[in-house]
């Protein structure tokens, strides 16, 4: 609550104000209201809108690969759009699914625990109608699956599940295994109800009906894995492998260019007179002792250390080391 002035402190106020001695901008301002942002401790938001982003351009890429595989094994156009990527509840999740449907429980290491896969009655269905000759145009009743249904729409989804493979392979090598299939939902206890999942809602257009897929990933499945679901470091990766092509072929240009290189086996200082009495034979005193090494300059700069000798029939150096190899910052 903002503090009530006395009338003696606002005619102080008024007064100061009117001979100077306070400017307007020098009054105290109202402190501003600090901005409240609601949290939901039962539902704690553990994915990032970068985490999702992400989920959506993997499982988009996904989406694509998977209307292929449907087109080829029903032998009719299937079209297969991601609708929404988004974060709730397993217990959310399992009461917006109907029951009977068929719920696929698999594996994908290195994420850790179970990844469910739901397939929509309706879809289910009308996959099973086509396969065994059907045309799959026809109204289906909710009914409970027999083990015939279930053994076809298990083959059909391994190869759905396994189809994730492809869809991973730009952030990390994943390989999906099937664990089990459930039909009713309520029954299968892989967590808790209130764990944070990632559900990723795909519709699948077929014979002019649309029907959905659903992928829900648990959140500790991919806890470990968390730094690599950001997209600055999925083109992270793919720019550290150009920047690697990139060196290796500057250093392979480079290795084509000539250089000059010059072995300084000492100095020493004469007089004019004594340089202009020089003849053949002559000796002159350096200040390098033959057992020293030599310095090697590359371009006029001295690089190595190394030891003067004879190659065959001509003179060569012997590179003993490198000069200041130890030192990592040049001033």
């Amino acid at each position: 609550m903002a503090e009530v002035l006395s009338q003696s402190e606002i005619d102080a106020l008024l007064s100061a104000l009117s001979s100077g001695e306070l400017k307007p901008e020098e009054l105290p301002k109202e402190e501003e209201k600090q901005k409240i942002k609601p949290y939901n401790f039962r539902s704690p938001q553990k994915f990032s809108k970068e985490h999702i982003r992400t989920l959506e351009l993997i499982y988009d890429n996904y989406a694509r690969i998977i209307s292929n595989y449907l087109t080829a094994q029903v032998r009719s156009n299937v079209k297969v759009k991601i609708e929404s990527v988004e974060q709730t509840t397993y217990e959310e999740f399992i009461h917006s699914v109907p029951n009977p449907t068929i719920l696929t429980v698999f594996k994908m290491p290195p994420l850790n625990g179970s990844i469910l896969f739901e397939t929509n009655p309706q879809f289910v269905f009308q996959i099973i109608d086509v396969l065994l000759g059907g045309t799959g145009t026809g109204k289906y009743k909710n009914r409970e699956f027999t083990d015939i249904d279930k053994n076809i729409i298990r083959h059909v989804n391994k190869g759905l599940i396994g189809n994730m493979k492809l869809a991973w392979e730009d952030v990390m090598s994943v390989d999906p295994e099937i664990e089990g299939i459930e039909t009713n939902p309520a029954l299968n206890q892989t967590m808790a109800p209130t764990e944070p999942v990632a559900l990723i809602t795909f519709s699948v257009e077929m014979n002019k009906s649309n029907t959905f897929i659903n992928i829900c990933i648990p959140y500790l499945s991919i806890e470990k894995v968390l730094d690599k679901l950001v997209v600055q470091y999925w083109f992270q990766e793919n720019n550290e492998e150009l920047l690697n092509e990139s060196r290796d072929k500057l250093k392979n240009r480079l290795n084509i260019v000539k250089v000059s290189l010059t072995a300084i086996l000492g100095s020493t200082n004469i007089t004019v007179d004594d340089f202009l009495r020089l003849n053949v034979g002559d000796v002159i005193t350096l200040d390098n002792k033959s057992s020293s090494p030599v310095k090697l300059m590359v371009e006029d700069k001295s690089y190595y250390y190394g030891k003067p000798g004879i190659v065959g029939k001509n003179l060569g150096i012997e590179i003993l080391d490198i000069i200041d190899k130890d030192v990592e910052n040049y001033e």
